[in-house]
């Protein structure tokens, strides 16, 4: 599908960022995403290295892209590779693209097959002192395979052992950190279907559905809206299920008086939404209920207000627990002596909330960055806090989409319902 907001513009100033960041007489490297085996002769729905992506805007497997911007030939100063197609090829698994449709897409003026890299790349390695690879160094990744990463490293320094390598990935953190306004609509449109999906899910709801019959209604809503996937696996979470924090099995039953946690959001043009909501499965708040969510959605709206230039995730994070603190002893959950007794290492609120309350988003759902990055305008980042009562089977999470502007932020999820009175009129409805 041809890109709603990006084109490739975007891309060559991307590659512009890049090349304005390294050292002289450098090559730089980014390689397409592996293609994951799921079993026999079938593979996992393919999704690009988002770095690749965001680089060339190319969601096709077995890519690489190179830039040497003071090699001595034009030509060799920006390729795309792209995997050469056959009639079998192109008979079993569809269409692959054309050196024409690689070079529309990217804005790459020279695109060649794969099958003539080892002879470019020679003569690009003779005139390179310094090479940059990307790999994913995501602190929330643990890699547990020799990914497409690992082996193009340690087959370039099997054959070039003598140059110096250097980490691309603190550039390119730095560079997709900050949205450019083709990034923000893009998640503006992510987060649009996501809001249908919700809504979708207001009117289906009801005492004895599954929460894979949930589920469906999501999906059966992205797809409509043309994305297929999912930004990630959606929890989609009855009674004390909602107390297990990556609930994915969704698949009991959703009985009368229960509480439902939806955290869901879609990918549209690999950019994600992130969007969490609690809903009574029968429409209606119990007391009970309405006390413990307005506690989260009490310190939500305070979280949001902290989320400005110049804050942290780590800083947002100790603000929101003293919030927490508060609500906490209004729900009669712990008391002020806990409090002052408390291991500060180990405070008491994390009993009740013990997840972080925001993360960086964007090709990413939980994007690159750390808790110490300083907020600056450009930024999006989730805001999500949570009460969980495992006593009670209650788990309530609200999350909402928070871009960092220069003189404040704005809520992309906004419009999407999260007050308890249009929560149970739209699901009267």
């Amino acid at each position: 599908m041809k890109l709603k907001y990006l084109n490739s513009d975007f891309f060559q100033r991307n590659r512009y960022k890049i090349i304005k960041e390294i050292k002289p007489n450098s090559v730089v490297f980014v390689s397409s995403a592996d293609e994951l085996p799921r079993n026999g002769d079938q593979s996992f729905l393919y999704r690009q290295n988002s770095d690749l992506f965001y680089l060339t805007g190319v969601n096709q497997e077995k890519s690489i892209l190179v830039l040497s911007p003071n090699h001595p030939n034009l030509k060799y100063r920006e390729i795309l590779f792209i995997r050469k197609s056959n009639k079998d090829l192109e008979t079993w698994y569809g269409h692959k693209l054309t050196k024409n449709e690689a070079k529309e897409i990217s804005g790459i003026e020279n695109i060649y097959f794969t099958d003539s890299f080892d002879s470019i790349v020679r003569d690009i390695m003779f005139y390179a002192e310094n090479v940059y690879i990307s790999t994913n160094e995501n602190l929330s990744f643990s890699r547990f395979y020799n990914d497409s990463d690992l082996r193009f490293i340690e087959e370039m320094k099997f054959k070039f052992p003598l140059h110096n390598y250097q980490r691309l990935a603190p550039i390119l953190t730095n560079l997709r950190l900050k949205k450019e306004p083709e990034e923000i609509e893009t998640i503006k449109h992510a987060v649009e279907i996501t809001n249908k999906a919700f809504q979708r899910v207001l009117k289906f709801t009801k005492p004895d559905v599954y929460e894979y019959d949930i589920e469906a209604e999501i999906t059966h809503e992205f797809i409509r809206n043309q994305t297929k996937n999912h930004a990630y696996e959606p929890i989609i979470a009855s009674g004390k299920n909602a107390c297990v924090l990556h609930y994915i099995e969704n698949d009991k039953q959703c009985k009368n008086g229960d509480m439902l946690l939806l955290d869901f959001g879609a990918e549209f043009q690999n950019y994600a939404a992130d969007l969490s909501r609690t809903i009574p499965v029968n429409g209606k708040f119990t007391e009970r209920q309405k006390q413990v969510y307005n506690s989260v959605l009490n310190v939500q709206k305070e979280a949001i207000k902290l989320m400005v230039c110049g804050n942290t995730i780590n800083k947002l994070n100790i603000e929101v627990g003293k919030l927490m603190e508060n609500e906490l002893i209004k729900l009669g959950l712990i008391n002020e002596d806990e409090i002052k007794n408390q291991n500060p290492d180990e405070p008491v609120y994390k009993k009740y909330y013990m997840h972080g309350t925001s993360h960086f988003m964007g090709l990413d759902v939980h994007d690159v960055g750390t808790r110490d990055t300083v907020f600056e305008p450009g930024m999006i980042l989730t805001c999500e806090p949570g009460i969980y009562i495992q006593e009670e089977n209650l788990g309530i999470r609200l999350e909402n989409d928070i871009l960092i502007t220069e003189t404040g932020n704005i809520d992309l999820m906004a419009d999407i319902p999260i007050e308890i009175e249009e929560i149970e009129r739209l699901m009267k409805n």
